[in-house]
């Protein structure tokens, strides 16, 4: 299998398509972006590793977790049409990562199954060596077949870059954590308890770093919450829904994406298949929803912003496409422009 592409070099802004493997996906996807209508175009691909189910990119080389039982990371060289592996995959000592970060020098997993979070170095030309720490999650939650354990979904560096949060569904909680840049270790500083069941899956940080959102997997809520960077502490202030009032059917919602004025917030919601516009007050404490639109496609797995703040991305995993959005710049509602075919879809990066 291996690498596909169709020239020697590339400009411009770049977007990298992760996608499930075991399920018919490409791998990772590279392709073009035009800037002005969204549009891309995919110059080549790479299956070499199993499910690269979510990305990461640090200048020319970009980084994936190899969504599996044994789980890996990987590195690619994103300098051509088609990502090129550099190296080996190289084990997270966790079951399960869905999801990976940069901090000090360091790539970070959160790795579902396990419930557990890894620090890995990087090396001096920018892939990951063996990992310095895993940090294992304790815990549980009330609804049986989703929180019988931890299940650590995301994890990330706050705005200050003093902290890294992760974000356990299977615990309802959001741990704070300090990793040392010179040996890698995580330490546990604290963790902030969400109302049980709600299955926290991801959070975002609002621009001026002092207010984050957590959207909730098992029900389809946000949960707004007070950061302080100086203590690094996570306050929660209420829940907001991502769905409409009377709202029927199964609803869960998978990523949410903040505006780089602090205006608008937009939430995937996975069975509802709807793309959820959210205004956010003037100092982030309060969410409102305020309009749903479909995403294009079935089972939204990822939401992501262009760098430029016009297009909003989409990864349809089980309709097996990327859908794109223009977003009216008065009320933040997306507006489909158009969309490429991406078998089994599950991340969207740019660089």
């Amino acid at each position: 299998m291996g690498g596909t592409g169709t020239d020697q070099g590339r400009s411009g802004v770049r977007a990298y398509i992760g996608s499930f493997t075991s399920a018919g996906g490409r791998g990772v996807l590279a392709a073009d972006v035009d800037e002005a209508t969204g549009a891309l175009t995919v110059t080549g691909a790479d299956d070499a590793v199993a499910d690269p189910s979510f990305l990461a990119l640090a200048g020319p080389v970009l980084h994936a977790v190899s969504e599996t039982d044994a789980g890996a990371v990987a590195a690619f060289d994103v300098t051509g049409p088609a990502p090129r592996p550099l190296g080996d995959p190289v084990p997270v000592d966790g079951a399960g990562p869905t999801h990976l970060a940069l901090a000090a020098g360091h790539l970070l997993t959160a790795n579902y199954t396990s419930g557990s979070v890894t620090a890995l170095p990087l090396a001096e030309d920018g892939t990951a060596r063996t990992a310095t720490t895993v940090l294992r999650h304790e815990g549980g939650g009330p609804v049986a077949d989703r929180q019988s354990g931890p299940h650590a979904h995301q994890v990330l560096p706050d705005p200050s870059g003093d902290w890294v949060v992760s974000v356990d569904l299977g615990t309802d909680s959001v741990r704070i954590c300090a990793l040392d840049p010179a040996t890698g270790r995580l330490t546990l500083h604290g963790e902030t308890a969400l109302r049980p069941g709600t299955g926290p899956r991801h959070l975002a940080f609002h621009p001026a770093g002092t207010h984050a959102y957590v959207l909730n997997e098992l029900e389809p809520t946000l949960t707004v919450c007070r950061w302080d960077a100086a203590r690094g502490v996570l306050e929660p202030l209420g829940e907001t829904p991502v769905v409409p009032e009377g709202a029927t059917g199964p609803s869960h919602p998978s990523e949410v994406v903040v505006s780089p004025d602090g205006r608008f917030l937009w939430a995937a919601v996975r069975g509802a298949d709807t793309l959820a516009v959210l205004t956010l007050g003037a100092d982030g404490a309060e969410a409102r929803l305020v309009a749903t639109v479909p995403c294009g496609g079935t089972w939204p797995r990822d939401l992501t912003l262009a760098p430029s703040g016009r297009h909003l991305y989409a990864a349809n995993e089980r309709s097996g496409d990327v859908t794109w959005f223009t977003l009216d710049p008065e009320t933040g509602i997306p507006t489909r422009a158009g969309a490429i075919e991406a078998p089994a879809a599950s991340c969207v990066v740019f660089g």
